[in-house]
């Protein structure tokens, strides 16, 4: 029997907060928002829940955890 090729599994941690793009960018969303809201304003709560960029800095680790996004 030949034998079976090595293949990288998934970090599920990683694909619950991160977000690979069509364009190859890695997305996340803020932390903050699940609960103590009321004493944030409706600007920072907007900002919280809108995509960002993930720096280029952590970019390599993130996408070496999601193989098959």
């Amino acid at each position: 029997m030949p034998k079976p090729i090595a293949r990288r599994k998934t970090k599920k941690a990683a694909a619950k907060r991160f977000k690979v793009s069509a364009k190859g960018k890695v997305l996340y969303f803020g932390s903050g928002r699940r609960h103590l809201a009321s004493s944030k304003n409706r600007k920072r709560m907007r900002r919280i829940g809108s995509p960002k960029v993930v720096d280029n800095s952590d970019r390599k680790r993130i996408v070496e955890s999601l193989p098959f996004s």
